[in-house]
């Protein structure tokens, strides 16, 4: 779907797109860069790129404040800890030696770096530091910038590819 948006509903599919993902869906966040050339919203190329990094970098900034109060509701009960510990991924144990560590060192400055990795799962970042951290606003603040310069990070990537190509 989001491959495909056009126009305002376009808009609306990425912006909920990125909502999920920051919160429940394990995939790419960078996909809302394909519908660019093809949205039909009105505006230049580079316009319309900059309006996709807004509407995705709310969308996400949006579905961490869910993950946050999920999070903040999940550090106060013992049984999804314990679960988290018991289950064949070792969540908890990689969680804590990369980004938790990330958190602690460089806060929400950490997360926003975190998110800018390309291909990097937003949903680990995203509930890693929701259990460190406190501040729903410094966290969402933090989630947009990191997913808009995830998005930018993703287009220089591209475009030296190109440029090399």
């Amino acid at each position: 779907m989001v491959c495909t948006a056009t126009g305002p509903v376009g808009l609306f599919i990425i912006g909920f797109y990125s909502f999920l993902i920051a919160f429940i869906l394990p995939l790419p966040s960078e996909v809302v860069l394909v519908p660019t050339s093809t949205l039909r919203i009105g505006l230049p190329t580079e316009w319309t790129l900059i309006v996709v990094i807004v509407i995705s970098a709310t969308g996400k900034a949006v579905g961490s404040v869910v993950a946050f109060h999920l999070g903040q509701r999940a550090k106060q009960s013992g049984p999804v800890v314990r679960l988290l510990e018991r289950s064949r991924f070792d969540v908890v144990g990689w969680t804590e030696r990369r980004t938790v560590e990330l958190a602690r060192k460089f806060g929400y400055v950490g997360l926003a770096i975190t998110l800018c990795v390309p291909g990097f799962p937003d949903t680990i970042s995203i509930y890693a530091f929701t259990v460190l951290e406190e501040d729903y606003v410094k966290f969402a603040l933090a989630t947009f910038a990191g997913s808009a310069g995830r998005l930018l990070v993703t287009l220089g990537l591209l475009g030296s590819v190109a440029a090399v190509i």
